[in-house]
């Protein structure tokens, strides 16, 4: 059969098709419009953001909500700069998106031609591959090794940018030889026999385990067999930030969350364990504390895909290196049941009267707390919703007071910390999963960054809800101010808009929210109105959150709430 002869845009939108992708978030220009033209011949969905670094949070969104590929795309030069810090917020937690940018023609590469930025040199750190395409001919091998790439071995971003004349050009089109080769390219690595017995025997040996769950368990699928390793074990887990839904939160063997802002009784567990099996997570600075004092007395079993995860920050006595849902798959082939009750009696006296969090209702004493807040759309929403945070004092407060009980119904920008995540990211994932509950947690200092994707929001005709914890500072930065730099509020108060008015001018419903007792009436209203809604909720100002270990200090050396103010607010 004759091979038919097509653009290189063509080329372009057909393979995306083939690789199953039916949405892409875009802002369009003049080196990427031949793709744009094209796009009149293809089924794909394009949203249109507001701004390219909305674009790929959007797919970064999308990514994490389906478990599928997110896809952006945006024209050249400054197009292209804008999507960096969602690339980059992309690759530090592993979600695998396509970013798809237009170039000068070929010719005028080096030239510094208008519009001409080496994206390919900007972002060689921060994806796991990128491409510059000069000719039609090579769109379709670099797309599918593009898809390849994004999805296998760990995941993350990967980019092409195409010259404008490999968009206009014309060339014979043939899927089937353009599938991946990629000889050097080898993921997927298996443990030996031995090292499974070398952490069998260490695992029949511990009386005082702790499972760490992280990030990877979500993104290999593998909650059902972290569940039965845990249960089979008898061993309590601990979860990352990004690994919190990986174990229903009302499970009894779950901690909760390990780290900075995490429980003090999980960080305590951690440092008495004399085990730690670490699962899908990468021992970050904020999970560890000081690496020094870091678990001393525990022996260390680390179940990772990346090898270069491995004695990169924690030395380890076993390294199982490889997808860990199969690695769990394989141990539970040859684990035998355990009891731990004098450990797990342990936790429940370091709990003791501590789990104010687990109570049906918080004091209440005349002030609106972002706790109240989270934990009362906790109790709305039974739990099922899908929460997409931005990164603050807001993000560590739903982390503590929202219930995760499934996995992705969390979605958040942990290891670059991203303000103005949450809004586009949280189109994404509706995108992804339009039968969702969807809500936005936000700070008011980070929704100012990406709010004019509202405009995007409302286009789309998406039905998510806006949950603004505005206490009129860059929260968690006044925090540090508090703690560590002797209560000097340099440049973190906030004059805001009106976000009541703001949001009314861009077509949502809107109410602003200051005592305790309106807060459950608002949740209600704004999930029962047909579209988008916002809630100002304008919080106690100087609030912080705890317990909370300075970076760089013992794991165990929190700082815990001062018992003033307990009554007033959360336990830390």
């Amino acid at each position: 059969m004759a091979l038919e002869k097509k653009t290189g845009a063509a080329i372009l939108w057909e393979c995306l098709e083939r690789e199953g992708v039916r949405h892409v978030f875009g802002y369009p220009g003049g080196a990427i419009l031949p793709a744009y033209d094209a796009l009149r011949h293809s089924a794909i969905h394009h949203v249109l953001v507001r701004h390219e670094q909305g674009a790929t949070h959007m797919a970064d969104g999308y990514a994490r909500a389906s478990g599928g590929i997110g896809v952006a795309i945006a024209t050249s030069g400054p197009g292209a700069t804008n999507m960096v810090t969602g690339i980059a917020t992309a690759m530090m937690d592993s979600s695998p998106i396509v970013c798809i940018t237009g170039q000068v023609g070929s010719r005028l590469i080096g030239s510094d031609a208008f519009q001409e930025t080496d994206i390919t040199g900007i972002t060689l750190p921060i994806t796991k591959h990128n491409y510059l395409v000069t000719h039609a001919g090579d769109i379709a091998r670099t797309v599918r090794e593009a898809f390849y790439i994004a999805q296998s071995g760990r995941p993350g971003p990967v980019l092409i940018d195409i010259t404008k004349d490999a968009q206009q050009s014309s060339c014979e089109f043939d899927w089937e030889a353009a599938a991946p080769q990629l000889p050097g390219y080898r993921p997927d690595l298996s443990p030996s026999g031995a090292e499974y017995e070398q952490a069998l025997q260490l695992i029949r040996g511990a009386r005082r385990p702790v499972i760490l769950a992280g990030h990877g368990i979500l993104v290999a699928q593998a909650s059902a067999e972290l569940l039965a390793f845990a249960e089979r074990a008898h061993i309590p887990v601990a979860l990352t930030l990004l690994g919190l839904g990986a174990l229903p939160a009302s499970h009894a063997l779950n901690l909760g969350m390990m780290g900075m802002h995490g429980e003090a009784w999980v960080n305590t567990m951690i440092q008495e364990a004399d085990l730690l099996i670490a699962l899908g997570m990468r021992f970050d600075d904020r999970v560890t504390g000081n690496l020094r004092t870091y678990a001393a007395r525990a022996r260390k079993i680390h179940v990772d895909i990346d090898p270069s995860e491995i004695n990169k920050n924690v030395k380890v006595d076993v390294a199982l290196v490889g997808d860990v849902r199969q690695v769990l798959r394989n141990l539970l082939r040859d684990l035998q049941g355990a009891e731990h009750g004098e450990w797990l009696e342990r936790l429940r006296a370091l709990k003791g009267d501590s789990s104010v969090r687990d109570i049906q209702n918080l004091p209440d004493s005349g002030h609106l707390y972002a706790a109240h807040v989270i934990h009362d759309l906790w109790r709305a929403t039974q739990g099922q919703a899908l929460i997409v945070t931005d990164v603050g004092q807001h993000q560590m407060w739903e982390a503590q007071y929202y219930h995760h009980e499934s996995p992705r119904s969390l979605i958040t920008s942990g290891g670059l910390g991203t303000m103005g995540f949450a809004l586009p990211a949280a189109i994404g994932a509706k995108v992804a999963r339009p039968q969702a509950e969807v809500w936005v947690v936000v700070g008011d200092g980070g929704f100012q960054m990406t709010m004019p994707e509202l405009a995007t929001l409302v286009q789309e005709k998406l039905k998510i809800h806006i949950a603004v914890i505005n206490n009129g500072y860059l929260g968690m930065v006044r925090q540090w101010q508090e703690f560590f730099y002797d209560r000097n509020y340099q440049s973190t108060p906030l004059l805001n808009p009106d976000f009541v008015k703001l949001a009314e001018a861009f077509g949502l419903r809107a109410t602003r929210v200051r005592q305790r007792q309106e807060v459950e009436a608002a949740i209600q209203q704004a999930r029962q109105h047909d579209g988008p809604a916002l809630l100002d909720f304008q919080v106690e100002q100087e609030d912080s959150v705890y317990p909370m270990v300075p970076a760089g200090a013992d794991l165990h050396a929190m700082i815990r709430r001062p018992s003033v103010l307990v009554e007033t607010a959360e336990d830390g």
